[in-house]
């Protein structure tokens, strides 16, 4: 995960393009730790995340889908995944995501789960969850809603289906959509306008703003998790486990 300052600006960079900035146990731990470091840094005024190479992030890390479910790391797992939604939602400063390409899964949540959030044209939203046997229990059952309102949100939760930019526009999850040269540039001088105005003004205003999903969180998250959890232990979870294996076998 790349991380780099100026001028008040953090960008912040999912950086493992091979996977297609899938995360693994090891972006899990990182990305709440960076951010809970961010939120200490005094000189921070926006933050920018985005993804390395052709996608935003493709959620978790599917290779690691075949052989036996460890209960000890699936705890793991599920602190670092509750950790992850609250430091996005406790960040002082703003969050801008510039979602370069797709964002599914726990990708689509993150994205959701900014304050700003910019598309290229070729990206897409899509929570995909249901489509492998799993709860939509990360966040998007709580970011999505608040949203989108929730019968947009159970149509795509419940089915898996991707939203396009412009539909992700037109539905609200997506504040501006650019072509993908300009992404950066779009998210970066966003980022700048803000850095520029009074920070005790911007982020006591951010906070406010997202005590609504701070107070959903508590009644939402948890449960969430927990059946995201339960559903790992499903035949059909299984099912697609060995699926996805023997496709990397062949």
């Amino acid at each position: 995960m790349l991380d780099r300052r100026d001028n008040g600006v953090c960008i912040v960079t999912l950086n493992r393009p091979r996977t297609l900035n899938a995360f693994n146990a090891e972006l899990h731990h990182a990305l709440p730790i960076l951010l809970a470091e961010l939120d200490d840094d005094v000189d921070v005024r926006a933050v920018v995340l985005t993804g390395a190479g052709n996608a935003f992030s493709s959620g978790g890390d599917r290779s690691s889908m075949g052989g036996d479910i460890d209960l000890t790391e699936k705890r793991r797992s599920f602190r670092a995944g509750r950790r992850l939604i609250e430091n996005l939602l406790a960040l002082h400063v703003p969050l801008i995501a510039a979602v370069n390409g797709p964002a599914v899964g726990l990708g689509a949540t993150i994205a959701t789960a900014a304050d700003l959030v910019l598309m290229s044209d070729s990206a897409f939203l899509a929570d995909t969850h249901v489509t492998v046997g799993l709860v939509a229990g990360d966040g998007g059952a709580l970011t999505w809603p608040a949203l989108v309102g929730l019968l947009r949100a159970k149509e795509y939760l419940l089915t898996g289906d991707r939203l396009t930019a412009q539909k992700a526009l037109e539905f609200g999850l997506a504040n501006r959509v650019c072509p993908a040269d300009q992404l950066m540039t779009e998210a970066l001088a966003m980022a700048g306008r803000i850095a520029r105005l009074a920070p005790q003004a911007v982020q006591d205003t951010k906070q406010l703003l997202n005590q609504q999903l701070r107070v959903a969180a508590v009644a939402v998250l948890g449960q969430g998790l927990a059946a995201e959890t339960v559903s790992q232990f499903t035949p059909e979870y299984r099912a697609s486990r060995e699926r996805f294996a023997a496709r990397g076998r062949g």
